[in-house]
């Protein structure tokens, strides 16, 4: 069980960006400088290492580059590190001025284990502002030789080759050279499209103001468009300053996301690391139609040439997890990117409401209020909508609904709430007509019996929405939906007749960690005036519960909902990695793992109460996992196929059966389940 724990069981792959102290011209001093931190990479786990463009010679010698000591000098560097990469376990990408065909070229070599796997030649030579490279390369996208011989070994040549990693799925990679992800066409597009996954770029790239967001731009939007990681290393230390200055930088993207950056203008050398996911590349290409499109409309004029190799990684020890993975991957934890989603999603829901409106020609709208979360927000939406197409709030048919064990906290805070917001507000006690339904089907509850079961429960929620639905019928309005994603996802929802059911849900794709930001993200700008922020505080402090089943006092809800469905803290984050990367549940354990174990690491959404941040051991994590696997896939998908309309509001997706997720009813669990079993504990 202990390879559970290994990140190479899960699909990451470790890889490093090092940016050694050169000498201008020393090809011998810039080898074991390279070596010294190619082993540091290896020590830590690194199956990748990548250094910067002629590493080994220097990048700013000019025409020292064409004599034949200093080439010489340069293979006799190669020749060391091969031999002492016999007992490395990286693949070590370096750059080096080779000799092939008469011809000298700007190289990356890809050295392992005593041999060289294959050199790829710069294709795009800059011959402008302060680079004149034409002077002394010849272009890699011109007649290359096949193979290049080099320090006593014949390896291949060319653009044109995928190193593949027989032991890792997923692990493709290709290997460019500075400049080329400046033109227009990077020969790692058509690599890409190819297979390669990991794209490698062995720089020079003098510092100028204003460069390092360029290179930045360059490397997330590349690695976006290609669905790959992209890893970067500029040349630092060292290197000539006749004319020019360097800053070292080093990056790793994935996907558009920065993953580690090394200090810039460091005096000391150090590898940068990040862990790699190779199975989220894979599965985005998958579902990625227009990827696999372009690959089919812009095939190689030949084909890519493979070369495998073994990287052996350890799968048995635990090397950690270098890579941030967030508690809530719907929600962001730091207070500007937190505050830009939730006035976009606020407006999305408030958008999508207005156009209903307005398709419709309907003037009005009938909400449920019960002083819980979602219904809330949706309370708020509305407010938001009605305001912008200069409706009069009192167009808001906001009802507080009780029954057998509704408290007096929650119906004092609806009744606040839709005062301070001024809309149209009544009560209807739904304990008559709940009973009333109880004696008609023979229940034991209605002869005073205390037997509080799932028709006890349904029949208060089907009342609610019934009357819902017929004040909507006799007021010319439409029922607006609270249930919210998370919900949904779980199946913690009465079908038809009950809160499953509106005419309109602005809470359908919202999860409900991200709710809770949403209205405090309200409290504080004030947008509904001063009496309604106590109002929405006092809400966010009360346990969640649907208030069904009666407890020891008004104010004790017997129904804790986080005690039958999970947290949804862990709830939302098994949702998020399932429908959005597709992701097995062992390997959504160990990323809720490494997110929850330690409430003291990481970041936390900015407002997060101490009493909020909680820790969440493996046998907690997979119990709750068992149950969102059970609810989602084998007992809850009915519910969801038959959604109201609502808008999509995060990137993570929704469940609508129009489209984010399509899935049949009568599905079996058994494949999750069984994986279920690979979680130790």
């Amino acid at each position: 069980m202990t390879a559970f724990f290994n990140l190479h069981t899960h699909g990451f792959v470790r890889a490093a960006v090092c940016a050694p102290r050169l000498r201008v011209a020393d090809p011998a001093f810039n080898a074991a400088e390279t070596l010294a931190l190619a082993r540091r990479a290896a020590d830590v786990g690194a199956s990748l290492v990548l250094f910067p463009e002629l590493g080994l010679s220097a990048y700013a010698i000019d025409d020292l580059l064409h004599q034949t000591a200093l080439l010489d000098a340069v293979e006799q560097a190669v020749g060391r590190l091969l031999e002492a990469s016999r007992d490395l376990h990286p693949v070590l990408f370096v750059g080096a001025p080779v000799r092939a065909g008469g011809r000298l070229y700007n190289a990356a070599l890809a050295l392992h284990r005593g041999r060289i796997l294959a050199a790829f030649p710069k294709v795009y030579l800059p011959n402008y502002r302060e680079f004149y490279e034409k002077r002394h390369f010849a272009s890699g996208g011109g007649a290359v030789p096949p193979v290049l011989r080099l320090a006593g070994q014949e390896a291949p040549f060319g653009t044109d080759i995928l190193l593949r990693a027989e032991d890792l799925p997923g692990l493709v990679v290709h290997t460019e050279i500075c400049e080329d992800v400046w033109s227009p066409v990077p020969p790692s597009t058509a690599a890409a499209l190819a297979g390669a996954t990991v794209l490698m770029n062995l720089s020079a790239s003098n510092v100028t103001v204003g460069k390092s967001g360029y290179r930045h731009a360059l490397c997330q939007v590349h690695s976006s468009r290609c669905l790959a990681a992209y890893l970067y290393s500029a040349a630092g230390s060292g290197e000539s300053s006749t004319d020019l200055a360097w800053d070292g930088q080093a990056m790793i993207y994935e996907n558009g996301a920065l993953l580690a950056e090394a200090p810039r203008f460091a005096r000391e050398a150090e590898p940068i690391l990040a862990d790699i996911d190779l199975e989220r590349l894979v599965q985005e290409r998958m579902r990625q139609s227009s990827f696999g499109d372009a690959a089919d409309l812009h095939p190689p004029r030949a084909p890519f040439r493979e070369v495998t190799f073994a990287l052996a990684p350890d799968r048995e020890s635990d090397l950690g997890l270098l890579r941030k993975v967030a508690r809530f991957p719907f929600v962001p934890d730091d207070d500007a990117r937190l505050a830009e989603l939730c006035y976009e999603a606020y407006n999305i829901q408030s958008y999508g409401l207005r156009q209903r409106l307005e398709a419709t020609g309907i003037k009005r709208v009938a909400i449920g209020v019960s002083g819980g979360l979602d219904s809330t927000q949706a309370l708020l939406v509305a407010a938001h909508a009605f305001d912008a197409l200069g409706l009069p709030r009192t167009n808001i048919l906001a009802y507080t609904l009780p029954a057998f064990a509704t408290s007096d906290r929650t119906k004092s805070n609806a009744w606040a709430l839709m005062r301070a917001l001024g809309v149209s507000a009544a009560e209807i006690d739904m304990t008559p007509a709940c009973l009333q339904m109880l004696r008609d089907i023979g229940h034991p509850f209605a002869e005073g019996k205390p037997v509080h079961d799932i028709t006890f429960e349904n029949v208060q929620a089907g009342a609610r929405t019934s009357v819902l639905f017929r004040l909507a019928n006799l007021h010319d309005a439409i029922v607006l939906g609270t249930g919210d994603l998370s919900e949904l996802a779980l199946g913690w929802a009465t079908y038809g007749v009950g809160d499953q059911m509106s005419h309109y849900n602005v809470n359908a794709s919202v999860p409900k960690t991200l709710i809770q930001h949403l209205i405090r993200w309200v409290a504080g700008s004030g947008a509904f005036g001063e009496a309604a922020k106590p109002v929405l505080l006092d809400i966010l402090d009360t346990e969640i519960s649907p208030e069904l089943v009666p407890g020891a006092g008004k104010d004790a809800p017997a129904q804790k909902t986080e005690d039958f469905v999970g947290p949804y803290a862990l709830q939302d984050f098994t949702l998020f990695h399932v429908t959005r990367h597709g992701f097995a549940p062992s390997k959504v354990a160990f990323l809720a793992w490494h997110a929850w174990r330690d409430a003291a690491a990481g970041g936390w959404p900015p407002h997060t109460p101490p009493a909020k941040r909680a820790a969440y051991d493996l046998p907690t994590i997979a119990k709750w996992m068992r149950v969102f696997v059970r609810r989602f896939f084998a007992t809850s998908q009915f519910k969801r196929s038959a959604l109201p309309n609502g808008p999509k509001v995060s990137s993570g997706g929704s469940l609508s059966p129009r489209g984010d997720w399509r899935a049949p009813s009568d599905a079996s669990a058994a494949a999750w389940l069984a994986e279920l079993d690979r979680i130790p504990g």
